[in-house]
């Protein structure tokens, strides 16, 4: 079901460690390579590769590429109450976390008649990107839109895949997500293509679309399969991106203290996503190790998605590993860095606070990732990979830039021009000393 690799009484450099730790293999160079001739057919086509592309890879020939408002207003009207009830707990609570995470500006006085000011701007228009292959998102529409809007942009698109057995529309709960936050820029396109509509735009090619289907935007965030992360990579630079997201990781680091029942069911519920999701628990403890193991066995015999949970479990970037302590276990999880780490140890927020890479840190008994995904008020949207080792999840921070504005009087200048002149004539730059010399 799920492999042991045993660390016990070996010392190993942090390269041999993370040579040992179990990671999904995923090929975006070989998926890019697939997704280039995607994202051109959507830069010279627009919306008649769209729709093409939505035939051949989501079986439907969408009408409507962007959804039109009346299907939005029934999404919301067909909602089911506790779904409803249930998202809009989620939006207040993650708009709560979010609004807190607004950077403040500043003002230095460098000297008298010497000032720099950092402002924190928004970006204008923002892309963002929903899943609707192997599940539908509609708690990642929360997580992308809150965290925009907190960070005050103006213009928000989002794309989610066509559904066949909706006629081209996406998924019911994703759009009634857009019409409860506001959002009505809603389009129905999926994957790679999705990723070139908002990063070049896209003419229209019908009358309903109107001779511009989509504008670009500056920036393109959300979660996606490997074709998705393909497509970002390509048009990094042209736009921004928030990451590279790979399949989904959970890390759990226990004691002998731990609920085997916990530990499995937390296991699981990552593996549930995707048959290349990571599930990997960290523990000293051997009678740990052998219970969640036993667990499993009798909880995936009885999960909904059993198939792919067994095939995510019993994959090469799934383990339990066995070290010496909890200390050897906190350098293990520090160098996987996991998109999820749940600390279930005795004085676990202690522990908690020395991690050093992670995406989110879920603390103790009762703060399973689950209640990260839809109801903490944190952000889901995390680094994947590795890449919390130097990268945050999705936040306020993903949609603003800093902004330096330098105001200097004559005296100020005049204060430093010698010195300004000295610096520019040791880089062979005299020119810029000019510059300074020509207001004197």
């Amino acid at each position: 079901m799920i492999s042991r690799i045993d660390l016990r009484g070996r010392t190993l450099s942090r390269r041999e460690l993370l040579a040992e730790l179990p990671r999904a293999e995923v090929d975006v160079e070989h998926a890019g390579a697939q997704v280039a001739p995607i994202l051109d057919a959507v830069r010279e086509q627009g919306a008649a590769a769209l729709r093409h592309l939505a035939e051949r890879f989501d079986g439907v020939r969408p009408e409507h590429l962007r959804v039109p408002a009346r299907a939005l207003a029934d999404a919301v009207d067909q909602l089911d109450p506790q779904v409803r009830a249930a998202l809009e707990e989620t939006i207040a609570r993650v708009r709560k976390v979010h609004a807190a995470q607004r950077p403040a500006g500043f003002t230095v006085e460098v000297a008298p008649g010497a000032q720099v000011r950092q402002r924190w701007i928004p970006v204008r228009r923002v892309g963002l990107y929903v899943p609707g292959g192997l599940a539908v998102y509609p708690s990642s529409v929360v997580m992308n839109v809150v965290a925009a809007q907190e960070a005050g942009v103006e213009a928000l698109a989002v794309a989610s895949p066509p559904q066949k057995d909706r006629g081209g529309l996406p998924d019911a709960t994703v759009l009634a997500t857009c019409a409860l936050l506001g959002v009505d820029e809603v389009y129905a396109v999926g994957g790679a293509q999705a990723v070139g509509m908002f990063a070049y735009g896209a003419d229209g090619e019908t009358e309903t679309d109107g001779a511009v289907l989509c504008e670009p935007v500056d920036v393109v965030t959300g979660p996606g399969n490997v074709y998705v992360a393909a497509a970002k990579r390509l048009v990094r630079g042209v736009v921004g991106i928030d990451a590279e997201a790979g399949p989904t990781e959970i890390a759990i680091l226990a004691d002998g203290t731990a609920d085997p029942v916990h530990v499995a069911a937390d296991l699981i519920s990552q593996a549930e996503h995707d048959p290349l999701a990571a599930s990997v628990l960290v523990t000293p403890s051997v009678e740990l190790a052998g219970a969640v193991e036993a667990k499993l066995v009798d909880l995936v015999e009885s999960t909904f998605h059993r198939a792919r949970v067994a095939t995510a479990l019993d994959g090469t970037q799934s383990a339990v590993v066995l070290v010496d302590d909890l200390e050897a276990g906190l350098a293990v999880v520090n160098a996987y860095g996991a998109e999820h780490l749940e600390i279930q140890t005795a004085d676990a927020a202690a522990v908690a606070d020395r991690v050093t890479s992670a995406g989110a840190i879920f603390v103790g008994p009762f703060s399973p990732v689950s209640l990260g995904d839809y109801m903490a008020g944190s952000n889901h949207v995390l680094p994947t990979g590795g890449c919390a080792h130097f990268t945050s999840g999705l936040g306020v921070h993903s949609f603003v830039r800093a902004v330096q504005v330098i105001e200097y009087d004559a005296d100020a200048l005049g204060a430093v021009a010698d010195r300004i002149v000295a610096f520019a004539n040791a880089e062979g730059l005299p020119a810029h000393g000019d510059a300074v010399r020509a207001r004197f």
